[in-house]
């Protein structure tokens, strides 16, 4: 029970911990968007904090929150370095979702870089992450960026394609916000077409949306869009309605950004009016509005490109003083080694000394009985072949006697064959039964199966696994081709095989014309060759 109690007790720590970090993040990332440097000095504690601690989670979102304030100030090189460093961090930390959403930012990078095929791999590349975590939210944040991609090719079918699939994805996920800003994306598109009905349309219900979400600076841009569309389509007093709205929100929110447009299509509504002096009055506005944001800008970047320099000088010397570091630790062990290699070779070199002779003497006992072991191994080697040779000439001899005494056996019984057939035809009809008796006892005999038996054993122990090869070329051989094609390999003429096999020459013609076919021997290769060499 105090196991788990202590188990629990830890995972609440860790939520909180986690919590308290993303809150700070959270903080961090509102103050970059009035003041970066101080923005990115916090993350770069953060970021140090993170590494000691091992917390690769913050230690990336740091790196790309870093990221997101070089890119909004512009510094797309440096934005970058820091995008890709924490795009190696979520991949070393198997965190897939940051990687992704890290992806979409170097995306957006590479497209402001004009490197769109570049841009377009980072969001394929996110869109796939997203996928098979079946992040809906995250699947159309890329859809969206790919449209937007697409419209900025003036590949306005593309567009559409992407954001529609982006805004069903917002849609099945009920984020209103990301549907919001695809209805702008929509907007803009159809503005571009000069489909100005259907602009405003989108614009419409994007501000809607925003509005429902209490995102002001979201609501100031699409009114302003609003007030476009009207001044484009020639109304005019409607125009300015749309755009002293958002003049009014955007003095609210303090937003200089928003006043000199605000102004500035203010200014341009009038001159179309003819209210040139309304029309200067709003244009000299936005001309100063634009200078504050030249001043606050260039006042900023100072700061930032100082806090920046800071952090990569920084930055150099932490890296110089690791790499010094390193090369004294480097240098210490290897001084040690060097050392130890030493003293190990000086013991080496005396043992060596004294072990050399040793060493000659046994190699020299070594190689003496080696070489009887060889000598004697050559003597058992002869003699087994020897041995070899002498059984097999036996059983050469063997083998010529069983078929000898095969042939002189059939010729015997042939003969007296011959002589009781002529018998037979006599008409002496007390000696026929018996003599016919006579001829069926010698024909039975004629191929006895004991005397095969043997020669069949001795022509194997002579010719080892023959039949063994032979059936590899036909498994249709009978124990009849068999005995004929043993015969033909000991090279005895045809009236001899005949006569062992108890047939004429020219039954014994037929059985090699079959045994042929069987072979499969193309016409005109010689039978008797071909055994000869299986």
């Amino acid at each position: 029970m105090v196991r788990y109690f202590y188990v629990l007790v830890f995972l609440v720590f860790n939520v909180t911990r986690l919590q308290a970090q993303d809150t700070e993040l959270q903080s961090i990332k509102a103050l970059g968007q009035k003041h970066p440097d101080s923005a990115l000095i916090l993350l770069r504690k953060l970021y140090t904090k993170a590494q000691e601690k091992g917390d690769k989670t913050t230690e990336g979102l740091c790196m790309q929150q870093m990221g997101i304030i070089c890119y909004n100030q512009g510094h797309y090189s440096q934005a970058m370095d820091f995008y890709q460093h924490a795009d190696k961090v979520f991949a070393e930390a198997n965190l897939p979702a940051l990687s992704a959403a890290n992806l979409g930012d170097m995306g957006i990078l590479y497209y402001y870089n004009k490197q769109l095929a570049q841009s377009r791999a980072s969001y394929n590349k996110g869109l796939s992450i997203y996928r098979q975590q079946n992040d809906l939210k995250g699947q159309a944040q890329m859809l969206g960026n790919i449209g937007h991609l697409y419209e900025k090719q003036h590949k306005y079918d593309s567009a559409f394609y992407y954001q529609n699939q982006a805004l069903v994805k917002y849609q099945q996920a009920n984020f209103k916000q990301g549907a919001a800003k695809i209805y702008e994306n929509l907007g803009s598109i159809y503005e571009d077409l000069a489909k100005y009905d259907s602009a405003y349309v989108s614009f419409s219900r994007s501000l809607q949306l925003y509005q429902e979400q209490h995102n002001e600076v979201g609501s100031i841009e699409v009114i302003n869009n609003l007030g476009d569309i009207l001044r484009k389509t020639g109304k005019y007093k409607e125009s300015l309605v749309q755009t002293h709205r958002a003049l009014a929100l955007a003095c609210q929110m303090g937003n200089v950004y928003q006043l000199a447009s605000c102004t500035k299509d203010l200014g341009k509504t009038y001159e179309l009016m003819g209210q040139m002096d309304s029309a200067y009055h709003y244009s000299e506005m936005s001309r100063r509005y634009s200078l504050d944001v030249y001043s606050l800008d260039g006042a900023k970047q100072t700061t930032f490109l100082q806090v920046l320099y800071d952090i990569n000088k920084k930055s150099d010397e932490i890296v110089r003083l690791n790499n010094i570091r390193k090369v004294n630790r480097i240098t210490g062990v290897a001084v040690a080694i060097v050392v130890v290699l030493l003293i190990i070779l000086s013991i080496v070199v005396f043992s060596r000394q004294r072990l050399k002779l040793r060493d000659q003497q046994a190699l020299a006992r070594q190689k003496a009985a080696e070489h009887e072991v060889v000598q004697l191994e050559l003597k058992n080697q002869q003699l087994e072949e020897e041995g070899l040779k002498q059984q097999l000439d036996i059983k050469s001899r063997e083998l010529s006697n069983h078929t000898l005494n095969l042939i002189k056996n059939n010729q015997f019984l042939e003969q007296m064959r011959s002589t009781l057939q002529a018998m037979v035809k006599d008409d002496r009809r007390d000696q026929k039964k018996q003599m016919q008796q006579l001829i069926a006892e010698i024909n039975e005999n004629f191929n006895h199966e004991q005397h095969w038996r043997e020669f069949t054993v001795a022509f194997e122990q002579v010719h080892q696994q023959f039949f063994d090869s032979l059936r590899a070329f036909s498994q249709e051989l009978t124990s009849a081709d068999m005995r004929l094609i043993a015969l033909i390999k000991m090279n005895l003429d045809s009236a001899d095989i005949a006569t062992l096999l108890g047939i004429s020459t020219d039954s014994l013609r037929v059985s090699r014309y079959r045994l042929r076919k069987k072979l499969n021997i193309p016409q005109g290769d010689n039978l008797s060759a071909f055994i000869q060499t299986l």
